[in-house]
């Protein structure tokens, strides 16, 4: 299979696949325990139906939003995610071009593998820093002042993963980083030689980010152990708020599930967040992100700006949600397989067909902008 002959979301994942070795493809395409999170992430979507009106005279739609003071082109952006440059050579720099590309929002993740300086410097566009609590918070205000001074618009911080998420695809292939494989796990990549070629032949992998204060390499610390070792699970409200007044400009929580917890999050003076179960990879059981949406917009909505990701496959899915009250949907593995796959030009192929989806599904749904869609739109299934 060639890019050229990647038209959706499953094909990029087949092309992915391919290219691959599998602790690395099972990384990105696995999630905690027993997947069922995962796996209702994009049942979700396809137990709501949306119901187009005709007539509506369509011949412009105009798919822009504003999201935490960010104009976006698109409504949909790059969510932050680790370790790109793994599945990739060309890493954050080719998603964060292709976001750029289509004016939309673009995450540089506390686990990226590319400096935020260096995309700040490369893109003028909307841009976030995402990062974890630690235990040394002088830690988090260093992270908070860098991001500062690199010209970071909003900063991001994720609140559902104070522990690593029981992710079993990885202990069966021994996957961590440094790499610690087992015999299973080694073989994987004996058969996929292009990428240890292509590994090896580019600069070293580094976590630009966390370089100066945790030691990955060698024999040092794991991935694994910076989860349950370094991350604060005590974080408390009265410590986020502090964070949110350090910071002084648009900060956002990512991994908000209860609206209670968005009412909160709106009156310690967050600009936005995330209704996200960090794709399934976290906490195995917790409810779909599309499915509990409803309730915390209707909670907090007029009070904090409220996105999504989880499960996004398609353009309908992304008008789902924005029906349902969202401002934008944010998208993980959707340009991860394409960034596996082909790097820049398989990121920029992805958004682009997603551009194209949601441009049609709006004129048949008889849209014009964002702001036409409503809950009026959609008939829910009973489960």
């Amino acid at each position: 299979m060639r890019l050229t002959q990647c038209h959706n979301f499953h094909d990029f994942r087949r092309l992915a696949q391919r290219r691959l070795p599998g602790p690395i493809f099972n990384y990105i395409d696995g999630a905690a325990e027993d997947e069922v999170t995962y796996r209702r992430n994009t049942a979700a979507f396809k137990a709501c139906d949306l119901v187009p009106h005709i007539l509506r005279g369509v011949a412009d739609v105009d798919l822009s939003t504003t999201v935490m003071g960010q104009k976006l082109a698109v409504p949909f952006y790059c969510s932050p995610t680790a370790l790109q440059r793994l599945f990739h050579h060309q890493g954050e720099r080719a998603v964060a071009a292709a976001a750029a590309r289509y004016g939309t929002m673009f995450g540089v993740s506390s686990l990226g593998t590319v400096s935020l300086e260096e995309v700040r410097r490369a893109h003028a566009g909307p841009q976030v820093y995402q990062f974890y609590f630690h235990k040394d918070r002088g830690l988090n205000r260093a992270m908070m002042q860098r991001a500062r001074e690199a010209g970071i618009d909003v900063m991001m911080l994720t609140v559902d993963s104070v522990t690593g998420g029981n992710r079993e695809r990885d202990l069966r292939t021994g996957f961590t980083i440094p790499f610690r494989l087992n015999l299973k796990g080694m073989a994987q990549f004996a058969i996929k030689p292009m990428w240890g070629i292509n590994y090896l032949t580019h600069e070293t992998f580094s976590l630009p980010q966390l370089d100066a204060h945790v030691d990955f390499g060698g024999s040092a610390m794991s991935i694994g152990r910076y989860f349950t070792e370094m991350l604060d699970p005590s974080i408390s409200w009265d410590d986020v708020a502090e964070m949110v007044q350090i910071w002084g400009g648009k900060f956002c929580l990512k991994g908000v599930m209860a609206p209670a917890d968005a009412i909160r999050a709106a009156e310690i003076g967050c600009a936005g967040i995330i209704v996200s179960n960090h794709g399934g990879r976290q906490l195995d059981g917790s409810r779909a992100a599309f499915d509990q949406l409803a309730e915390i917009v209707d909670a907090a909505g007029d009070r904090i700006d409220v996105m999504m990701d989880g499960g996004i496959q398609r353009g309908s899915d992304v008008l789902k949600a924005l029906s349902v009250g969202a401002k934008a949907v944010g998208l993980g593995r959707y340009y991860l397989y394409p960034l596996a796959a082909a790097g820049e030009a398989g990121v920029t192929r992805a958004l682009q067909l997603l551009r194209t989806e949601v441009e049609r599904d709006m004129r048949l749904m008889g849209c014009r902008s964002i702001d036409q869609l409503s809950r009026s739109n959609l008939r829910f299934r009973p489960a």
